[in-house]
């Protein structure tokens, strides 16, 4: 289980961290508290744990930014003692609410048990978006939107994308594309994913992302981490 937490005291965040790979969990935090969505879209934990105090934002406004986007569970934690606190955590879709300070087995305990509800019934914790060179794929709507520019994708193209971006700078021969897009009924020869692939590629240029997918002759494409 890969646990997500955005803690802006170093001492807490450490002392949390080693008590979770205790239990063989595995720590990410963001790395700016400026980009902490972009960095649970990168990560894509399992669980987050939110301070409240936080610099920049505070921990509602990243609630509300990642329940638009996912449904993985989230604890708060606080110092505020404030009874309207934790009805605004829940509101926002909270999980549970810690008040600092905590006894670390007790929030250890609110941890594992959390994380046997929501996964004991085999649900993941899904997202409907992947962030990629810091533009945001939207699988719902099958678009790309890179700041306030947006790209629509067809069918085909939009597939393409995702399975590339997915593969995490490995090439993707076009044999595989194709077998992929034909299982998924989306019938194409050699030609049609020559087009497809040169037309998404036209679109990712006007977002900025020219040069994100490269040819390895012989070989296949490639979605590069710019």
């Amino acid at each position: 289980m890969k646990i997500f937490i955005v803690e802006d005291d170093a001492a807490i965040f450490q002392s949390l961290k080693e008590g979770l790979e205790k239990w063989g969990m595995q720590v990410v935090g963001p790395d700016n508290f400026q980009e902490v969505l972009s960095a649970f879209l990168k990560d894509q934990p399992h669980l987050v744990i939110m301070d409240i105090q936080l610099p920049v934002y505070d921990g509602f406004y990243w609630c509300r930014e990642i329940r638009a986007v996912s449904k993985v569970p989230i604890i708060f934690l606080s110092s505020r003692d404030h009874p309207m606190d934790m009805v605004m955590a829940m509101q926002m879709g909270a999980d549970d609410y810690v008040q600092k300070p905590f006894n670390s087995d007790v929030l250890m305990a609110k941890i594992q048990a959390t994380l046997r509800r929501v996964y004991s019934y085999g649900e993941e914790a899904s997202t409907d978006v992947i962030e990629w060179n810091g533009a945001v794929i939207d699988l719902k709507r099958g678009m790309i939107r890179m700041g306030a520019s947006e790209a629509e994708l067809t069918k085909n193209e939009f597939f393409i994308l995702t399975v590339l971006v997915e593969s995490k700078d490995k090439i993707v021969s076009r044999d595989e594309l194709i077998r992929k897009l034909w299982d998924d009924e989306r019938f194409v020869n050699d030609n049609t994913l020559t087009v497809n692939v040169t037309r998404l590629r036209q679109k990712l240029a006007e977002l900025g992302l020219e040069n994100a997918i490269m040819t390895k002759k012989g070989l296949g494409y490639l979605a590069v981490t710019l």
